[in-house]
């Protein structure tokens, strides 16, 4: 490998870290129910927090408030995936690299 290479492969390798770090503290934030489950999730696709209005909170139809949490988990899973993408895109051109 010659020396224009290495340096390019370290460079991108850089640059990757660098997306780590900033996806470790980007947070994306998704609702449901017209918005009465909020979730916050980070880039590195940790649920960090779920906010529930007391108003949805109904003893007798659990099952509802179950379904809109996992709405509402699942779009902020889809949007932080969609965020790691979008950086990640940003380095590789928009190449669809193995592992990445």
């Amino acid at each position: 490998m010659n020396r224009q290479m290495l340096r390019q492969a370290q460079q991108l390798q850089a640059r990757l870290a660098k997306i780590q770090e900033e996806l470790e503290s980007a947070t994306v934030e998704a609702s449901a129910g017209g918005g009465v489950v909020k979730v916050v999730v980070t880039g590195k696709m940790k649920v960090q927090s779920v906010k529930i209005d007391p108003q949805a909170v109904d003893p007798k139809d659990v099952e509802m408030l179950e379904e809109v949490v996992l709405a509402a988990v699942n779009e902020g899973l889809q949007k932080a995936q969609d965020l790691a993408n979008q950086k990640m895109a940003s380095i590789t051109g928009g190449l669809k690299l193995p592992g990445m």
